[in-house]
């Protein structure tokens, strides 16, 4: 049964990223300021300008896989599947045919199979029509992350993707947890998941000009509201929570991490990839956010920020946080952690949900790294470059995509009450 005070906590997480393969090892990397960014490896970048990406390292989908399905499966549904079996492990759910229709998924992907995409052309080009893989379209479908998840963990609910570029997994948990609110599933095993560390990739974000070209210093690359920032640094990996309606959890017993309070969204109706200067778009997505969960400004203890290292949305950010908390928004910690991760498109709003919930268990907030020349009109508190213990009862996450999608998620610490 639908409820306006139906509540929806959070009872796991998985997250593969730069800085680890695990939950726990990417917050000891965030928290002690390691950078996860280096050289590419996944093909040769000699004659890119840039170089430099975030790569998750060590990464084997044959634990998490058998290898006939992982060879045919994109590597960004690979990521999807290991992060979301680590968020069901640690949630402790138990999927048989007595719930599995009552337990959904949506995990979003700004840009899908790419890798399988340009593999599958040079095959085209190079080798002729009939070499082409049969598995080629549902590889490169940015849906089928979903479709795999479901698939290996047998789940029946409602399934789909959100595709709204780098907001795509910050959609897909505040959807999942309108969808809780609704009625429609108990569980919502939801994030997003992004791979796009090739030559098309690398070489479209180049022309675009929209990626950093520091070769020289790559873990100084990702320099969020730094003055000498020179754009995003790409990167790849995946971020899954277990969403779960309240009651659902306490009737069986489960961990409760924290709660999911409100999902606010909006659009710029501007340009295709630049922000609007004055943040009005991404202030209307918070203002949502807080009216929803009926907060004050200065009820806001952490901001996760969008934070992409790029000239024009450092300073629209700035912007639209004054806009919306007024005074306040001088004395609210903000930090970006791309700054250690790089960008990970469609699967960056989920794994920086869980940084923010990470803030709330631990009482620590991530820094922003290489902030050692400020933007003087990127004047917030951004934690600049160490972590710092604080209470964090509250968080907000923003989430900004090209094409002009905000997406703000917040969470709280749980209580009974």
């Amino acid at each position: 049964m639908s409820s306006e005070n139906t509540r929806a906590v959070i009872t796991g997480f998985g997250v593969l990223c730069p800085l680890g393969l695990n939950v726990t090892t990417t917050w000891e990397g965030l928290i002690a300021g390691k950078s996860g960014i280096d050289y590419i490896t996944l093909f040769d970048p000699e004659s890119f300008d840039t170089k430099i990406a975030g790569e998750v390292k060590g990464f084997e989908p044959a634990d998490y896989m058998n290898r006939k399905d992982a060879r045919h499966t994109d590597r960004f549904a690979q990521l999807a599947v290991a992060a979301s079996l680590q968020a069901v492990e640690q949630a402790g759910i138990k999927i048989d045919s007595g719930n599995q229709k009552s337990i959904g998924i949506i995990i979003g992907s700004g840009i899908g199979g790419l890798t399988t995409l340009f593999q599958q052309t040079k095959i085209l080009l190079d080798k002729g029509a009939d070499r082409v893989s049969p598995f080629l379209i549902p590889m490169m479908m940015p849906n089928i992350a979903a479709a795999q998840v479901s698939i290996v963990l047998g789940v029946k609910g409602p399934n789909l993707c959100t595709t709204s570029a780098c907001s795509s997994s910050s959609d897909a948990i505040g959807v999942a947890y309108e969808i809780i609110r609704r009625g429609d599933a108990q569980v919502m095993i939801t994030g997003g998941s992004e791979s796009i560390i090739n030559p098309i990739g690398v070489s479209a974000f180049n022309a675009m000009k929209a990626i950093s070209t520091r070769n020289n210093e790559p873990q100084l690359a990702s320099r969020p509201f730094d003055a000498e920032r020179d754009g995003f640094v790409i990167s790849e990996g995946a971020g899954i929570l277990v969403l779960e309606e309240l009651a659902h959890a306490q009737r069986r017993g489960a961990d409760i991490l924290a709660e999911i309070i409100a999902y606010g969204a909006s659009a710029d109706a501007y340009h295709i990839t630049a922000p609007i200067e004055t943040g009005e778009g991404a202030a209307v997505a918070m203002q949502i956010a807080l009216d929803k969960a009926g907060l004050k400004p200065d009820e806001i203890d952490y901001i996760n920020a969008h934070g992409t290292s790029t000239y024009l949305n450092d300073k629209m950010e700035t912007k639209a946080i004054k806009t919306v908390f007024g005074d306040n928004a001088y004395k609210i910690p903000i930090s970006s952690t791309k700054s250690m991760m790089g960008h990970l498109v469609g699967g960056a709003g989920a794994v920086e949900a869980a940084i923010c919930i990470m803030a709330i268990q631990n009482g620590v907030i991530p820094p922003t790294i290489n902030l050692t020349h400020p933007d003087p009109e990127c004047d917030l508190d951004y934690v600049p470059n160490v972590a710092r213990q604080a209470k964090v009862t509250t968080a907000l996450s923003n989430s900004f995509g090209f094409g002009g999608h905000n997406s703000v998620l917040v969470f709280r610490q749980y209580s009974e009450g």
